[in-house]
C-alpha cells in the first residue's frame, strides 16, 4: 500500500524532503541522512527537481536507489516548467517500470541565471491532468499558504489551487511560520468545496540568511516576533535551538489542530529533524 492517498486515509503522516545530490560527497551525505532517519519510519518522502527541469536524472536516480533499496515509499516531484509532454511521458514509465506510485506535480522554478525554458507546459494544471489521467499515480500538489509569489491576487491563486485539488489527491504546504496561515487555507479550501488533505510543510530556521532566500523565494514571510528572537541569539548552536523549538511547537499546535500529517523540509540534514521528532514523537502517536 504505497500510495500517499491511501496513508492519508488511514491517519496523520510523518514524511521528510530531499533533494537530490550533485557531488559523490553530497551523495555519501543523502545516504547518511536517509538510513538516519528510516529509523523514525516516515510513511513517504519526496525527492525535489531542480530548477528549469535540471535535475531530472539525478531526482530518478534517487527515487529509483530508494524504491530497490531501501522500505521507504518515495514521492518524486515533476515539474512543467522545461518540459514536453513527450519528455513526462517517459519519465512516468520510466517511474511505472521502477514501481514509484507516487508524483508531486509543480509548476517549478524558472533558472536562477533568468535563461529561458522551452516546454509544452505552461502551468501546473497542465502536467497534473496529464499525469492524473494515466490513473497510476497518487498525485500531490504544492499549496502556498500565504499566496504564491507570481499570483495576481489571493482570491485567483485559492481559486487555481482548488481547481487543481479538484483532480488531486493531496496537496502539500509552502513552509510557513505561523499557524494562520495555514488555518486560513484549508478554511478557504473549504469554501471552495474542497476537503482534500492539506499536509502542512515545516521548514525549522538553522541559518538566518538562507531562510530569508529562501522565503522570498516562496512567498512567505518571516515574521518580526521570530527575526527579533533570532537576532538575540549570541551563537549559531543558540540558532538552531530556536529554530528547533518554533519548529517542534509549530507542528504539536498544527496536530491539535486537525492536520492530516506533517511533511518536513529536511535540507538533507538529520539532525535537526531527529530532534524536532524528539519533541514532538508522542503527539504524532
Amino acid at each position: 500500500m504505497g500510495r500517499i492517498s491511501h496513508k492519508l486515509a488511514l491517519g496523520r503522516t510523518l514524511s521528510f524532503e530531499f533533494f537530490p545530490p550533485k557531488t559523490t560527497a553530497a551523495a555519501l551525505t543523502l545516504g547518511r541522512t536517509v538510513a538516519e532517519l528510516a529509523t523514525l519510519q516516515p510513511d513517504f518522502v519526496s525527492v525535489t527537481y531542480g530548477a528549469g527541469g535540471s535535475d531530472r536524472h539525478r531526482t530518478g536516480d534517487v527515487v529509483g536507489w530508494m524504491r530497490k533499496d531501501t522500505a521507504i515509499e518515495p514521492m518524486a516531484h515533476l515539474t512543467c516548467v522545461g518540459h514536453t509532454r513527450t519528455d513526462v511521458a517517459a519519465l512516468l514509465v520510466e517511474y511505472r517500470r521502477t514501481g514509484v506510485e507516487n508524483i508531486l506535480a509543480l509548476g517549478g522554478d524558472l533558472p536562477a541565471d533568468g535563461s529561458p525554458v522551452a516546454g509544452d507546459y505552461r502551468y501546473a494544471l497542465d502536467l497534473l491532468n496529464d499525469v492524473a489521467t494515466t490513473g497510476c499515480f497518487s498525485v500531490g500538489v504544492a499549496a502556498h499558504p500565504e499566496v504564491h509569489p507570481r499570483s495576481p491576487s489571493r482570491a485567483s491563486d485559492r481559486r487555481h489551487l482548488a481547481e487543481k485539488l479538484r483532480i488531486a489527491d493531496f496537496a502539500i504546504t509552502q513552509f510557513f511560520f505561523d499557524i494562520e496561515h495555514y488555518l486560513r487555507l484549508v478554511d478557504e479550501m473549504a469554501a471552495e468545496g474542497i476537503d482534500k488533505p492539506i499536509v502542512p510543510g515545516i521548514m525549522p530556521v538553522t541559518n538566518v540568511a538562507q531562510i530569508s532566500r529562501m522565503a522570498a523565494m516562496s512567498g512567505a514571510a518571516v515574521p518580526r516576533w521570530l527575526t527579533d528572537r533570532l537576532a538575540a541569539a549570541d551563537s549559531p548552536a543558540e540558532i538552531r535551538k530556536i529554530g528547533i523549538d518554533v519548529a517542534s511547537k509549530l507542528c504539536t499546535d498544527l496536530l491539535a489542530a486537525g492536520a492530516p500529517g506533517l511533511h518536513m523540509y529536511t535540507l538533507n540534514r538529520a539532525d535537526v529533524t531527529r530532534d524536532i521528532h524528539l519533541n514532538i514523537g508522542s503527539v504524532l502517536v
